[in-house]
């Protein structure tokens, strides 16, 4: 029988612990008693077979049908025809043209970084379906899919003869899942959904930002992020309870209701003790230490969770063994009524020395830290390489770009990208023939510009 795999996987980590934890995580290893290398690797792509009409731009919709393609599904990403998604003209930065990109897409802008992250796995078709012949197109491909995604403003589908009600004659199989700013009902059904609006009307920048300091919106867009993972969760749902029922479901989705959830314990701390929440930095209210400390040349994320922790800290990285023992700060009760004076303690130390000394001395030593990684340092993080993070693909335009793997492996490996993702209009011949139109009907659309 094959090593097991976390013998072979884990066999320096479990060298470097203290023997009689070593002794309990062999004892857990042992007890799988299962040949992981018998495995088999990866597991056939689930959705394959599952067609998802994408009306989707920007970055929810298309994080969520992207997640929908990387499991296996066909999903046709719908195109306003001279444009596209907004996001094909948000750069620079974008990839640089190759010299053998075909003529037919000469016309068109380089491929921007932003429209490649979200769009991977994809067809790509443009259809003007404000008009009649566009409209039938847009019909058709309702009746075969499984799913329809869309993220216009609540109602504005339906003028075109594509809302919800509408698609449900066609296909009464269909799971239409709508992804909107603020939901399908109430006051603010209509208003659009922009993800740093959003974190502001919803809470996130208030809590987000230095405590002197004026409110923040976080980094990269998370409302819209968290509100495609919450569309991509909903539409597997649904497409399990299409199983049992034989019928199809409309998803309502949105920006605030998925923000208001991802408050998490901040919306706990007020709803249950009308607790306010408030700005600490990269600080936690209730655990300190817990935070961001400058060093000499950068900065390190120190979070000693509990008592255990923070005697290690103090006695091997500060060298004050008598803070453990001093009633300011042998709890963490006493260490968050004591915050100003420990904090200043720490930073006063840490600043002493450069990073990468406190990384050495804190690696392995049970205290959860961190060092604050530029982007170029993240990607050359070593879990990045040992876990193949980064998947370099053949673009038609582009030639060879690298892309963000997808984050989840099954038994092992990854669902591949089987397609870059695609330039404007790509795919609109193929798809067009496949619903059945001839060469000639194709061309004629595409003279009245309908594709």
């Amino acid at each position: 029988m094959a090593r097991p795999f976390f013998l072979r996987k884990a066999g320096p980590f479990l060298i470097n612990l203290r023997p009689a934890r070593r002794d309990i995580a062999l004892r857990c290893v042992r007890s799988f008693n299962v040949d992981h290398g018998a495995l088999p690797r990866g597991m056939p792509p689930p959705l394959q077979g599952v067609k998802v009409l994408d009306l989707t731009r920007v970055l929810a919709g298309p994080t969520a049908t992207m997640l929908l393609a990387d499991l296996g599904a066909d999903v046709i990403k719908v195109e306003e025809v001279s444009r596209g998604d907004d996001t094909r003209s948000w750069y620079p930065p974008s990839a640089p043209l190759s010299p053998s990109a075909p003529e037919e897409a000469s016309h068109l802008p380089p491929e921007s970084a932003y429209f490649l992250a979200v769009n991977r796995n994809k067809r790509s078709i443009t259809v003007n379906f404000k008009e009649p012949e566009g409209l039938e197109i847009i019909h058709k491909l309702v009746k075969e899919a499984d799913v329809l995604v869309e993220n216009f403003i609540s109602g504005k589908l339906a003028e075109f003869g594509l809302g919800w009600e509408d698609c449900r004659k066609l296909n009464p199989r269909l799971i239409y899942a709508s992804i909107t700013g603020y939901g399908q009902t109430g006051p603010f059904r209509k208003a659009a959904g922009y993800d740093v609006i959003v974190e502001a009307e919803a809470g996130l920048m208030h809590i987000t930002g230095e405590p002197d300091g004026p409110p923040c919106k976080v980094g990269v867009a998370v409302t819209d992020i968290a509100t495609g993972l919450y569309a991509h969760g909903a539409i597997m749902a649904a497409l399990l309870s299409r199983q049992r029922t034989g019928q199809g479901v409309w998803i309502d989705c949105n920006l605030f209701e998925s923000q208001l959830a991802g408050l998490a314990n901040i919306a706990s701390n007020y709803l249950i003790a009308e607790q306010q929440g408030s700005r600490h930095g990269t600080a936690h209210p209730s655990i300190v230490p817990y935070q961001v400390f400058p060093c000499k040349d950068g900065f390190i994320m120190i979070g000693a969770g509990n008592d255990k922790q923070f005697k290690l800290f103090a006695e091997k990285i500060l060298e004050r063994p008598d803070l453990p023992v001093d009633p300011k700060f042998s709890t963490n009760k006493a260490r968050v009524a004591n915050r100003q004076e420990l904090v200043s303690l720490i930073k006063d130390t840490l600043q002493k020395q450069g990073r990468d000394h406190w990384i050495e001395k804190l690696t392995g030593l049970g205290v959860p830290f961190g060092p604050i990684n530029d982007i170029g340092q993240t990607f050359a993080h070593p879990q990045v390489a040992a876990r193949e993070m980064i998947t370099e693909v053949e673009h038609p335009r582009a030639g060879k770009i690298k892309l963000v793997s997808p984050a989840v492996t099954y038994n092992g490996k990854r669902m591949p990208i089987a397609r870059p993702p695609p330039y404007l209009s790509q795919h609109t011949k193929e798809v067009l023939t496949e619903l059945g139109y001839s060469e000639e009907e194709i061309d004629k659309l595409r003279e009245k510009k309908i594709i």
